[in-house]
């Protein structure tokens, strides 16, 4: 009997066991058929629209739901009804054009915003005017303060440089120091010379040009790291004038549409790597802590610093918050076209037995990348003359090999004028091209003065050939050294017209409409390693948006004539 009873216990005991997962699953689905579902409401919904995502899971949808700054869903109005409830705040579109918020690849912008509130000279077309603004701010100014400004480009009158004698005669008491546009050249005032001791006798630093007179005498103009030389000697402008820049700065990006920056920072040829360090610390910092960031920002550091940006990553992550994000480090190797100071395989027309400027001994730039790399950082390097860019094709494929196969996405920086067969090497070896286009506008009638006609047709601005070899591009502007305006940066992407022109300038290189638009969206993300937060209006990420001014898709990428109408950050309008 009590045989018996052991095995009949033993047999229950293993039909419990057999179907305990069977009573687990129907008591757990009686219970929850009790509750009801917890159902996720919407704190925005914008329909009625055109939205062009940049996700190639779904191009275009006419509603997208918010919430808590991130989207939920994008699609038609019909699938987005259920996230509708109490507090759902509407925005009807009233058929407008919607595009992810835009990214501007390389910016300075606190550089930008001081500019801003000094001596704007962008657009002077003749030496009077330029000397009247100089004359008018000295005029404003008390007895000894520097008079600081920039943005002038030559070319837009005649082409004539300036120099220390057009200025010097209103300028008595004042130090001058104004950048030139490309911010590789910069002209003193003969007191700044004197101030910072520069003379007949004074040699060219390594990697910069001191401009002289036929005698010898400097004529106030100063190349890549010659600048040096003067800007140790200017007052370092105040942490509040820093953060009132980021301020200004941030209100001007807003209202072209532009949510997301790359800023490379205040470091240029003839600078100081701690000044991109000073604008983290000083102001970047205080702007996250105090919630006075309005776009969002990904800072790039001097190649230099590496290990310390290395370091900070370690303890930090590569994303501080939502609005502040840690890239890698840049570097240079040559200057710029207008000065004269990109590096090219052939002489300069203009100025014989004149190729450009090294402005940093390549086996230290290459020791600094392999380093760099080593410690896992994305490496970004100037480069716009044929010979720059070979030069630093060829380092990035020679440290990637000694280093290992992985995502790296090594970025060079403008990659300007290509040789033959060098605008295939960026996608053979997932090189990303950071460009910019509105820079052709100011290059297509100097260019072929500086380089010829043929060389100047072939090599510049290879915006298809790059796409056509599978390169990731990604669009920037160089502000202050162009506006910052992406609508515009596209429209001279796809139509390549530069002013007083009625024709395209090398129309073989013109993209699509959806080539350049993603170029400011979805590629820069993913050139800044930013792509699995924002770039795109998909699911989870942040809710950065445009409303455009057209009604029309087709118009719109036909011809890119559009305005902002207002500017979307994590769900909410900060402009207008």
């Amino acid at each position: 009997m009590n045989r018996f009873v052991v095995v009949s216990a033993a047999v229950f005991l293993l039909i419990s066991l057999a179907y305990l997962p069977l009573l687990n699953q129907l008591y757990w689905s009686t219970l929850t058929s009790l509750i009801p579902p917890v159902r996720v409401v919407a704190d925005l919904l914008v329909t009625n629209g055109t939205i062009f995502t940049s996700d190639k899971s779904l191009p275009f949808a006419d509603s997208m739901a918010i919430r808590n700054g991130r989207i939920l869903k994008v699609g038609s109005f019909t699938t987005l009804k259920d996230f509708v409830g109490d507090g759902t705040v509407g925005v009807n579109l009233e058929g407008k054009v919607v595009v992810p918020g835009l990214i501007d690849s390389h910016v300075h912008l606190i550089s930008g915003g001081l500019q801003m509130a000094q001596v704007g000279l962008r657009g002077v077309s003749q030496k009077e005017e330029f000397c009247k603004m100089v004359k008018d701010a000295v005029q404003n100014a008390k007895e000894g303060l520097w008079i600081l400004g920039g943005g002038w480009n030559n070319d837009f009158w005649g082409g004539e440089l300036p120099s220390a004698s057009w200025i010097d005669e209103i300028s008595p008491h004042n130090p001058v120091w104004l950048i030139r546009m490309d911010g590789h050249m910069a002209l003193a005032n003969s007191l700044t010379l004197k101030i910072a001791g520069v003379t007949s006798f004074t040699e060219d630093p390594v990697g910069g040009t001191i401009m002289r007179l036929p005698s010898g005498e400097p004529t106030g103009l100063l190349i890549d790291a010659a600048m040096e030389l003067v800007t140790s000697f200017v007052k370092e402008v105040s942490v509040d004038e820093r953060r009132e820049a980021l301020v200004r700065a941030s209100k001007y990006a807003l209202t072209r549409g532009v949510t997301t920056v790359v800023d490379v920072g205040r470091y240029y040829p003839g600078t100081t790597d701690e000044l991109s360090w000073k604008d983290f610390e000083d102001v970047y910092l205080w702007a996250d802590s105090t919630n006075k960031m309005m776009i969002r920002t990904c800072l790039f550091f001097p190649i230099t610093t590496w290990s310390r940006l290395s370091d900070l990553k370690l303890q930090k992550g590569h994303v501080l918050s939502e609005w502040l994000y840690l890239g890698g480090v840049k570097a240079f190797i040559d200057g710029s076209l207008g000065s004269n100071s990109a590096l090219f395989y052939e002489e300069y027309i203009d100025t014989p037995n004149n190729h450009g400027l090294e402005v940093m001994d390549p086996e230290i730039l290459s020791n600094l990348t392999m380093a760099a790399d080593k410690s896992g950082l994305q490496v970004a390097i100037h480069a716009i003359g044929d010979k720059a860019n070979d030069m630093i094709l060829d380092m990035y494929e020679s440290v990637a090999a000694a280093n290992g196969e992985r995502d790296r996405r090594f970025r060079i920086e403008h990659a300007q004028h290509l040789a033959p067969g060098s605008s295939a090497r960026f996608g053979r070896h997932h090189i990303v091209a950071s460009v910019q286009p509105d820079h052709l506008l100011d290059d297509a009638d100097t260019a072929p003065k500086k380089l010829g006609f043929d060389r100047a047709e072939k090599e510049s601005y290879l915006f298809h050939s790059l796409l056509n070899g599978n390169a990731l591009v990604a669009f920037g502007s160089d502000w202050p050294v162009a506006d910052i305006n992406p609508l515009h940066s596209i429209r001279t992407a796809v139509k390549r017209i530069p002013p007083k022109w009625d024709h395209a300038w090398i129309p073989s290189e013109c993209i699509s409409f959806t080539d350049a638009l993603t170029a400011h969206t979805i590629s820069a993300a993913r050139a800044a390693f930013l792509d699995d937060h924002l770039g795109s209006l998909s699911p989870g990420k942040l809710a950065d948006f445009v409303i455009l001014s057209t009604n029309s898709w087709d118009e719109f990428s036909k011809d890119g004539s559009a305005s902002v109408l207002a500017t979307y950050v994590g769900g909410k309008q900060v402009h207008p």
